[in-house]
């Protein structure tokens, strides 16, 4: 999601972050906290809550790394970036890593020279529209005008789109997500267009979110997930690891409420012992204690957990596993073994 196309931020970017310093973790230690760069604002994803403390499926991916090398899933600052300012924040060491619904690309992993960790959630690009509008395809929307966040690749799927199908638009410009739902909803454009994750999230928080609907076209391909700086092996491990940890942690039935059971009693699953610490040195090969992925999942819980709590189905923004399943149950979601 908001896939920066602004080839002087792409080229500051990746001087920056190949100059970066490799010692995150002994960073983060010394700090004593995580700093974590998430999206200004998305409900289900990452937002403050009323008393200011951040919650969200990308949010938990952060709490879930600093309890891994810290031991406390609350020593994170959370720093709010734009489309704009995500990148330049991460090259620069303002942030230790992102996680902001940010997609992986080709030019993001080799050109701005970051490393993606891995994929939490799979996507895609879709189109929200006023009901009243009296479309139903993407297919029917020439001449639209459309709320389109600057400095993305968005913008170059909406606008393939539309020369694909021979229509044109009218772009509306804006800035962050709060804007685009400020004038989508002030009927500044007919249409909005993000990953169909956001556009799910947003529309759960419109005071009338049957007048509006998500048309049925994905038009682009979106894995989001977070990253870091190249260079930094170690750091790249760790934060690999805390996710797949999470994820194979919900394969293998370990919760946020069996985690310690399973970890002071461990059982006949080696996979398990290893994941817990109970065998093996797998916390000490990357740096941090053998007890990294118990410590992340009784602070989070596992994937699925996560994913239930924060945007699936019995919540607001009511969004079904889908690709984001375990592989075993149709689902694209695979941990590698823990050995």
């Amino acid at each position: 999601m908001n896939k920066s196309v602004l080839f002087g931020t792409l080229a500051f970017a990746g001087l920056a972050a190949a100059g970066a310093s490799a010692a995150t973790l002994d960073d983060v230690k010394a700090r004593g906290t995580l700093n974590c760069g998430v999206t200004t604002g998305v409900p289900g994803f990452a937002e403050p809550d009323s008393d200011g403390v951040w919650q969200g499926f990308d949010v938990a991916v952060c709490r879930a790394v600093a309890a891994a090398v810290l031991g406390d899933s609350d020593a994170v600052t959370f720093v709010p970036t734009t489309g704009k300012t995500r990148f330049t924040s991460l090259a620069s060491g303002e942030i230790d890593m992102l996680a902001r619904n940010t997609t992986w690309t080709f030019s993001r992993d080799t050109d701005l020279k970051f490393d993606f960790t891995g994929v939490n959630y799979y996507d895609g690009q879709g189109f929200m529209v006023p009901t009243d509008l009296g479309v139903a395809s993407a297919t029917e929307l020439d001449g639209a005008t459309v709320c389109i966040q600057t400095g993305t690749t968005t913008e170059l799927n909406l606008a393939d789109y539309f020369r694909i199908n021979g229509m044109s638009y009218e772009p509306v410009p804006i800035e962050t997500g709060a804007e685009a739902v400020q004038q989508f909803l002030a009927g500044a454009c007919d249409v909005y267009t993000t990953d169909r994750s956001a556009l799910a999230a947003q529309r759960a928080g419109f005071e009338n979110p049957d007048n509006y609907m998500l048309l049925p076209e994905v038009v682009s391909k979106e894995p989001l997930g977070p990253l870091v700086r190249h260079g930094d092996s170690e750091w790249f491990d760790i934060v690999k690891w805390t996710l797949y940890a999470l994820i194979a942690a919900e394969e293998y039935g370990v919760t946020q409420a069996n985690v310690e059971e399973l970890a002071s009693a461990p059982g006949d699953n080696p996979e398990v012992n290893r994941l817990l610490g109970t065998e093996g040195e797998l916390g000490a090969m990357m740096g941090v204690s053998n007890s990294w992925a118990k410590d992340a999942i009784a602070a989070v819980g596992n994937f699925g957990e996560i994913f239930d709590t924060t945007i699936g189905e019995s919540t607001a923004i009511g969004l079904a596993r889908g690709l984001n399943a375990q592989y075993t149950d149709g689902g694209l979601m695979y941990a590698p073994p823990f050995r």
